[in-house]
């Protein structure tokens, strides 16, 4: 076992959330009080998830109705990081286009079995991955044309379509999302071992199973983030997707 599940862990983790609550104030971060609050709405969602795992994986009903959760989430939580109006349920888009067609790719070809202890990690870490491109690549798409939106509108007088004029400025902007999972995999292996990896080897595979299944997650995830990315992107050219107040010009109010 790699963690003893008693009073120690607890104890532990408590003072891991406090200090990094504890340094985020310090640094006038702005943060602290959404730390301790992610941190306990982790305990209990994973208390939630591990109680009712074992019943929801031996049946396809609710695999599929807490992958449809875990979607739906993640809309939420990417629609409203990136906007806080209506135009946050665009975030469907993005998530969608990554996660399904990859999804559906894995099991057709069988390399993911339709079962519900293989299919709902494997979607999991995609969605994840899906959710975490789309905030990146909206808000920097959405801040770039915030603050450059005289570059818009003088792109625009010179002739560009709106959505192209848009790109030109928050493509190089939205492209930055891509980065995180590009250093993730570059240096996996070198920096990191990650918990796909790990999750193997500790559930009793060789090291090779391991690298292979890692090396599967981490070509997966580039290929939805970078869908996800386009997507966002292509919606925040067109309009869709949008902010309300400053720079509004720009982003097709």
């Amino acid at each position: 076992m790699l963690l003893p599940v008693n009073i120690t862990l607890g104890v532990v983790l408590a003072l891991l959330l406090a200090a990094a609550a504890g340094i985020a104030a310090f640094a006038s971060l702005g943060r602290s009080r959404q730390i301790v609050l992610a941190g306990l709405r982790a305990a209990v969602q994973l208390a939630a998830v591990s109680s009712l795992i074992g019943w929801v994986v031996h049946a396809f009903a609710p695999t599929f109705a807490f992958i449809a959760l875990m979607f739906g989430v993640a809309v939420w939580t990417a629609g409203h990081r990136v906007t806080g109006n209506r135009t946050w349920r665009w975030a469907a888009v993005p998530i969608g286009a990554g996660v399904v067609p990859v999804v559906a790719a894995l099991l057709l070809t069988g390399l993911v079995p339709v079962r519900g202890i293989a299919l709902i990690p494997v979607t999991g870490i995609l969605i994840g991955g899906a959710l975490t491109a789309t905030v990146l690549g909206g808000r920097r798409a959405l801040d770039e044309l915030a603050t450059r939106h005289g570059e818009v509108e003088a792109a625009m007088a010179l002739g560009f379509p709106d959505r192209d004029a848009r790109l030109e400025i928050a493509g190089p902007a939205a492209s930055d999302a891509l980065l995180p999972g590009l250093d993730q995999t570059r240096t996996v292996g070198l920096v990191t071992l990650p918990g796909a990896f790990v999750g193997m080897l500790l559930g009793g595979a060789s090291p090779v199973q391991a690298g292979a299944v890692q090396l599967f997650v981490l070509v997966a995830l580039m290929a939805v983030q970078a869908a996800a990315v386009a997507t966002v992107l292509e919606l925040v050219a067109r309009g869709r997707l949008h902010r309300d107040g400053a720079g509004a010009s720009a982003t097709g109010r």
